[in-house]
């Protein structure tokens, strides 16, 4: 449901604007106070314009974490859940940016005032079509989107700053050049990142915030990353960077833009919640104000300065439509719209011409699936076609072959398990006494789908289908640890950073240990379970691991995995997963999914 307060009739239609005359007698002043309560018109003279009414409904169209989807993402990634009138849910098929273009297009018709903003990771983890030239492709579709300012996100780390400077600013790749022999003309918008810092300079690396206007209503936005982007992004994506507390910071620019004179304002945070149902339209806000969300901007949104009339938000991929109470204990609305533009967001902020702000009482908001029943837009289908041509002749190519869907869903999925598994294989290559691979879940960024995307058949894993699995470019290396350090490392995906929000590893099939999740931290892993092939983890036996080289740096609130030995890096991860496969499937032998037995979970 979506989150509405609606004013009294009498605030929005029919209102009489009032004039404060000054006058220096008691009959001047009751003479005004009667002008005052003719029709505005009886004020403006016969042939003089009628002044605008004192509230104006500004619609603002927000979407969150596209990653480069620009074709209909596939299996679950592809769907989103409806929660029906009787408790029953549905799935609908949602995304693509042909489909997101003509229900933005729809949406903003008959709105005059309309500002279209995002909540980072536009790009980044992307699939081949866009990630293969470096994001390009996905700029040029949202400058088509008519996109109006959007927030950074971790993933526009993924390159490095001077990356992200060029998408912002244009100019051909400094290794690979021009595409097509034209150049690259960058973001049509700005991204805000008033948290990110140079180091040397102590200043933010792009615009903290930007203020649209139209007419004599304008609206500033503040855009923020989360704090924590240096511990879910590689060390070389974040070098020279220091990044800021979000609600010190976004509390900070707000005194700004009042100084300015600039009233209305809405935070763009790539950070999110978690709430209790999976459904795009499930109530958060029963049964009281973000009462059915949890998460990291639960805190963000209860603490920034009343200053803020409304926060887009995301990272955490999923979609909620909520008002959670601000520091004065005024409700002001949280939303976020899923990722790979699956939803958007319409939000009404109604603007008071008398202060300058928001009439928060008038603030509603829902989120909306971008079906792929209404037509494709022109525009985005051209795009589409153009940059497929260029990527068909490596995007193409057999890597492997698949009897069944391999999800990426779940605590443990099958194609996290299988990516272990290609990294164990593969580490055996470099290091014949490598014991186990462990994955992060969030570098699986989606699943294989065993229906036929394009004319190679079912089955067939595709190089493009293998990258949109693994786009990070990330080595597979191998390092030694100690018995009690592995089963630290399997303590610390529950523990530490990720005690809030777990990060459960994707084991190889050779390691198997009992998650107990009726207890809290560390002690939710079962220490004396912890096994390798069948074996109890020795605490002081000597293990080989194989991992990518983000994990291997420590990332993803895993310290431990950062203080390995005997480092032996490999090829990219990809390259890994492709060999794999090809050497272990066939047309006539396709592989199986795993089963996801490896980890016992206790509820």
């Amino acid at each position: 449901m979506p989150a509405t307060s609606q004013p009294q009739p009498s605030d929005r239609r029919g209102r009489r604007r009032t004039y404060r005359l000054v006058a220096a007698s008691a009959v001047l002043a009751t003479a005004g106070a009667l002008a005052a309560a003719l029709p505005a018109d009886a004020h403006e003279g016969k042939h003089s314009k009628p002044r605008p009414s004192r509230y104006q409904d500004v619609q603002l169209l927000s979407f969150n974490d596209l990653h480069g989807n620009l074709e209909p993402p596939s299996g679950s990634s592809g769907r989103v859940t409806e929660l029906q009138a009787d408790g029953t849910t549905k799935t609908i098929d949602a995304g693509g940016v042909e489909y997101l273009a003509t229900h933005l297009r729809e949406a903003r018709k008959g709105n005059a005032y309309s500002i279209t903003a995002a909540g980072g990771d536009m790009v980044g983890a992307s699939p081949l079509i866009s990630g293969l030239f470096h994001d390009e492709p996905t700029i040029e579709a949202l400058n088509k989107l008519d996109l109006d300012v959007t927030s950074v996100g971790n993933h526009e780390f993924d390159e490095g700053a001077k990356e992200l400077g060029r998408l912002q600013n244009g100019g051909c790749h400094p290794t690979d050049g021009c595409y097509n022999g034209k150049k690259f003309r960058g973001a049509d918008f700005p991204y805000l990142a008033a948290n990110v810092l140079n180091e040397k300079s102590g200043r933010p690396i792009l615009k903290p915030y930007w203020v649209w206007k139209k007419k004599d209503v304008k609206i500033g936005f503040i855009g923020v990353t989360l704090e924590d982007t240096p511990g879910v992004v590689s060390a070389e994506g974040v070098k020279g960077l220091r990044f800021k507390d979000e609600v010190e910071t976004i509390n900070k620019y707000a005194r700004v833009l009042q100084k300015q004179g600039v009233k209305s304002i809405v935070a763009l945070i790539h950070e999110g919640g978690l709430p209790a149902s999976g459904s795009y339209n499930y109530n958060c806000d029963s049964p009281g104000a973000g009462a059915g969300i949890s998460g990291p901007i639960v805190d963000i949104a209860k603490n920034v300065t009343p200053a803020v009339d409304a926060l887009v938000t995301g990272h955490t991929h999923a979609a909620y439509a909520c008002t959670i109470p601000d520091p004065s204990g005024k409700p002001r609305t949280v939303t976020s719209a899923a990722s790979f533009g699956r939803l958007y967001t319409d939000t009404t902020l109604t603007y008071d011409r008398y202060t300058g702000d928001i009439a928060r009482t008038a603030v509603k908001s829902a989120n909306h699936v971008v079906t792929r029943t209404v037509a494709k837009a022109p525009d985005m289908t051209e795009l589409i076609s153009r940059w497929n041509t260029l990527a068909a002749p490596i995007g193409n190519r057999a890597i492997g072959y698949i009897s069944a869907d391999v999800p990426s869903t779940g605590t443990e999925s099958p194609m996290g398990d299988l990516i272990a598994d290609a990294q164990l294989w593969y580490g055996r290559k470099l290091d014949a006494d490598t014991d186990l691979a462990l994955m992060n879940p969030g570098g699986v960024r989606a699943g294989l789908t065993y229906a036929a995307k394009g004319a190679e058949g079912d089955g067939v894993v595709t190089y493009a289908e293998g990258f949109t699995v693994q786009p990070f470019s990330n080595t597979v290396n191998l390092q030694s640890f100690t018995g009690a350090q592995l089963i630290q490392v399997l303590k610390e995906q529950v523990s530490g950073t990720n005690t809030s929000a777990p990060k459960i590893l994707q084991p190889s099939a050779n390691l198997t240990y009992t998650l107990d999740l009726t207890k809290s931290g560390a002690d939710r892993v079962v220490a004396d379970s912890v096994k390798v092939n069948g074996a109890a983890v020795d605490p002081a036996a000597t293990y080989r691991v194989a991992t990518n080289s983000f994990l291997a740096g420590g990332g993803d609130g895993f310290p431990t995995l950062g203080q390995g030995t005997n480092d032996l890096v490999g090829a990219d991860d990809l390259s890994a997963l492709e060999q794999y496969l090809l050497a272990n499937s066939s047309a006539a032998g396709p592989i199986a999914p795993p089963a996801t037995n490896r980890i016992t979970i206790v509820k």
